[in-house]
């Protein structure tokens, strides 16, 4: 982190946060064994100017984890620029093009990385839908998105993975829950596929989910949360009651999931000594109205591997 010579009232505010963020006990990642993974909602993130203070408190916070997803990136990368330099030299960033219509409120997706802890492997792209052929021969989306979800990528010791991440639509009810349940749809396809190389699929971002009927819809084709977050509040707004950011997966292996995950509650504790005299909602402007949602991933799989080897080849002598 690089910081530099900040103003006294920035590095107060620095130090504040960084007791908020020793409260998230979020625990240290180790090269080639362990990868703390989040994902975060930074409202509306590159539509205004943020101040310097709130530059260096989201770099602060980004810089505690080892990959991040960030929704709500706008189309100007300024202040990305900005962040990117104080997390300092071994950071990298993956970002997706702009949608500039209004359902698409001018957004990029992202994943941010510090390459010593983690390495992009090649792939990312755009999530197309599958394509139907209409009575004109012309080939159309099965279903759409208000925003496209993006995928890169990566690996962590012998951990290969494909980060996902959403922005799903706040709108209707009804027309989140055709989303929701389309993108589950694809994640099953996309699971299925024989050429696909990367195993793993973890899945993450802004779902906006609200009711039973949203969480069913994602979860129908048998995505599902880690045993960390099963049965817990895991409130990501600032009043820590709706759980609209995710973190799901079709593991291959169990065990890589650890359960050690929570979410890192900057806004406990008052905006004050923050941003003395700024009102609520334009402090959601500075850092966000969603907190970060994160969990640490075990990347050494190489005994996970070899136990699965024996299990296949036992099953096979049974059938034999």
């Amino acid at each position: 982190m690089f910081h530099g010579r900040v103003l006294p009232e920035i590095a107060a505010g620095l130090k504040v946060l960084r007791k908020r963020i020793a409260e998230a006990a979020i625990p240290s990642s180790r090269l080639d064994e362990s990868l703390n993974i989040a994902t975060w909602n930074i409202r509306e993130f590159g539509r205004k100017r943020r101040s310097q203070a709130a530059i260096h408190y989201i770099a602060e916070i980004l810089g505690q984890f080892d990959v991040v997803s960030v929704v709500e990136l706008r189309d100007d990368l300024s202040d990305l620029g900005r962040v990117m330099e104080i997390l300092g030299p071994y950071w990298r960033v993956v970002y997706s093009d702009a949608l500039t219509d209004a359902g698409g409120n001018r957004e990029r997706i992202a994943f941010l990385y510090d390459r010593r802890a983690a390495v992009f492997t090649g792939f990312a792209a755009a999530v197309n839908p599958p394509r139907l052929r209409n009575g004109n021969g012309e080939y159309q989306p099965a279903f759409t998105w208000w925003r496209q979800p993006y995928m890169a990528s990566f690996r962590a010791g012998n951990f290969d993975f494909v980060l996902l991440a959403a922005h799903i639509q706040w709108g209707t009810s009804d027309g989140r829950t055709k989303e929701l349940a389309s993108l589950a749809e694809w994640i099953e396809l996309k699971r299925s596929e024989s050429t696909r190389e990367d195993k793993d699929l973890i899945v993450l971002g802004d779902y906006n989910l609200e009711t039973p009927a949203h969480v069913k819809a994602l979860t129908s084709r048998g995505l599902a949360l880690p045993i960390a977050f099963r049965g817990k509040a895991i409130g990501t707004n600032l009043a820590r009651d709706k759980s609209y950011d995710q973190i799901l997966h079709y593991p291959v292996y169990p065990e890589t999931f650890s359960n050690r995950a929570g979410v890192l509650d900057f806004y406990t504790g008052g905006i004050a000594s923050l941003f003395p005299g700024l009102e609520k909602d334009a402090f959601t402007y500075q850092l966000s109205d969603h907190l970060p949602l994160w969990m640490q991933l075990r990347t050494d799989i190489e005994g996970f591997e070899l136990d699965q080897i024996l299990r296949e080849s036992k099953a096979k002598a049974r059938k034999a």
